[in-house]
């Protein structure tokens, strides 16, 4: 994993570009989806217990939306229990709209017998919910939304990210803060506003050429899905 510097010279990628090194290990490789996600979430998971070292039993609340990226976040969370954290799963939904790979790690953490909680974001209070769920905890896990995401956020979700902002707690966003554009670096209405960020292959071309996107990145470290675009 290797922290990103505007100094220093690193690969960047367009949301399109992302998405079709992702295809191309995918379809030409042979590489799994489930294996790509593996990875992601591994790497996120290592950095999360290297910031967390000085707590004797660290506490986490890990975000989920319904597509990928909140599958990342059930790798995450299983590597973290592994490693005895304390971890809170929130699935931004219901259980059984995840599919595909990100279903693979969810039932596999069921299978852990690890609690999972739906949040219904249409819910009225949810400032007052998203207080409860993350109380005590020394970290925030922001697994909503990946590069993808295009259009403005919808007020429920708005609500649900200045939520999860104001409480103050440590954020690291899981490739990239949800909310943000990944081709321009703006937020989208708003964002979480992260402390770190673990982004997968390359920098996002937002994060390089908009001063706007450090806001809400934080530290950005770059790292591996286990095949770099170097060799495509």
């Amino acid at each position: 994993m290797e922290k990103y510097s505007p100094d220093k010279k690193q690969l960047v990628m367009t949301r399109d570009e992302v998405r079709s090194f992702d295809s191309w290990a995918i379809n030409k490789l042979g590489i799994s989806g489930a294996v790509l996600m593996e990875n992601a979430g591994r790497s996120c998971a290592e950095l999360i217990k290297e910031k967390l070292k000085n707590h004797k039993t660290p506490k986490v609340c890990i975000f989920c939306g319904k597509g990928n990226n909140g599958g990342d976040g059930y790798v995450i969370a299983r590597h973290l229990v592994n490693s005895s954290f304390k971890v809170k799963v929130i699935i931004i939904g219901e259980q059984n709209q995840i599919k595909g790979d990100a279903k693979i790690n969810l039932d596999i953490l069921i299978g852990l017998n690890q609690p999972i909680e739906e949040l219904d974001i249409e819910s009225e209070n949810i400032s007052s919910k998203i207080k409860t769920l993350t109380q005590k905890s020394d970290m925030l896990i922001d697994c909503i939304f990946g590069t993808g995401l295009k259009g403005n956020l919808s007020n429920e979700y708005k609500n649900l990210i200045e939520a999860i902002n104001a409480q103050n707690i440590p954020i690291l966003a899981v490739d990239i803060p949800s909310g943000l554009d990944c081709n321009s670096g703006k937020p989208l209405t708003t964002a979480i506003k992260a402390k770190y960020t673990v982004t997968f292959v390359a920098v996002k071309k937002g994060f390089a050429n908009s001063e706007i996107a450090a806001k809400y990145t934080g530290e950005v470290f770059v790292a591996s899905i286990g095949i770099e675009p170097n060799i495509k």
